[in-house]
């Protein structure tokens, strides 16, 4: 096996790890968080049963990434240095900082994309932010008090039926996790050339790697990154849940059509960035709805998180004038 072989299959190992302990909490941190009474292992066989239903849909249509690489092109081989994005990841992930792995990875790959990728994941925040922010003024009342109010099974309205919101939130997030498969798998499947005429062997490699991580993921409970969304308000509460993962997922349905040109629709953007406005969003219209005071903490908190997703660009952009440098090349032409 020469280096770029070896640089391949490792490099796609710890991408799958980083990614898996990064993006995919962030995308099933409610669900974790409301079926946190279940046992583990069959959350995991609910998101491992639709993570290998879209992984084969892709290799069957030979796009396992769902046309997010269609613009970046993957290089034919692969130095030592396609290592250091997923093992800096994997770092972060470790310390608990929710940053993007998009621009981590894929930036390294083609920094080109950057500015397009930035530019869609900015309208992704500020979409999410926004319509968390009007959505949640609205029903608020409705729905968020009436949840705090009347806790799950405490009668038998529609309000709290046990067994109708676990099959909504479970839709939900199925829902929800199917989007955003069809944009990340790109971030770890840039290793394996795009994920373009893999042999059946590389596939199902691929396919046991993701699935064991995931299993791993969910043993441990969605390790550091869970706490970013067990910070905010009553995100334990399934019916909450259900509510965040429907917007989150319509959301990410919205940013794979090219609406209005504002942004290009095959171009992968961050879904933490959108996670993040989401949140954000859904915290402030809570506070002010319910009539909870605007503390420092809620906005500290807030660009707190905005300000952690940053520091993934900042690295990413980093990492990419690093090897401009030890390849020789100059970085002032990064984005020629």
């Amino acid at each position: 096996m020469d280096l770029s072989t070896l640089v391949m299959y490792a490099g796609f190992a710890l991408a799958s790890y980083s990614v898996v302990g990064n993006d995919v909490i962030q995308t099933l941190g409610t669900y974790l968080s409301s079926n946190k009474n279940r046992p583990w292992w069959v959350l995991w066989i609910f998101a491992g049963s639709i993570l290998v239903v879209a992984l084969v849909m892709g290799y069957v249509n030979n796009d396992i990434t769902y046309g997010r690489l269609d613009k970046i092109a993957t290089p034919d081989t692969l130095s030592l240095w396609y290592l250091l994005p997923p093992l800096v990841l994997l770092i972060i992930t470790r310390l608990g900082l929710p940053v993007s792995t998009t621009f981590l990875i894929l930036t390294f790959f083609s920094a080109s994309s950057l500015p397009g990728m930035l530019n869609k994941s900015l309208f992704g925040y500020g979409v999410a932010f926004l319509s968390a922010l009007i959505i949640y003024y609205l029903i608020a009342k409705t729905t968020e008090k009436r949840f705090h109010d009347h806790p799950l099974g405490s009668n038998t309205s529609f309000w709290t039926n046990t067994k109708l919101w676990t099959v909504a939130q479970w839709l939900s997030t199925g829902f929800l996790w199917w989007q955003w498969l069809q944009q990340d798998l790109a971030n770890i499947y840039i290793y394996l050339g795009g994920g373009k005429n893999l042999t059946l062997i590389e596939f199902i490699f691929s396919l046991v790697i993701i699935i064991g991580l995931l299993g791993f993921i969910f043993r441990s409970h969605g390790g550091a990154i869970q706490k970013i969304v067990n910070r905010k308000t009553n995100t334990s509460d399934i019916r909450s849940a259900t509510v965040i993962d429907l917007i989150y997922g319509l959301i990410l349905m919205l940013f794979k059509y090219n609406l209005l040109g504002l942004w290009e629709a095959k171009l992968p953007m961050s879904t933490t960035w959108v996670f993040l406005g989401l949140l954000g969003g859904r915290e402030f219209a809570m506070r002010a709805r319910l009539g909870m005071k605007l503390k420092t903490r809620v906005q500290s908190m807030i660009f707190s998180d905005l300000g952690k997703a940053t520091l993934g660009l900042i690295v990413s952009v980093t990492l990419v004038i690093l090897l401009y440098v030890a390849q020789g090349q100059d970085p002032s032409t990064l984005f020629d």
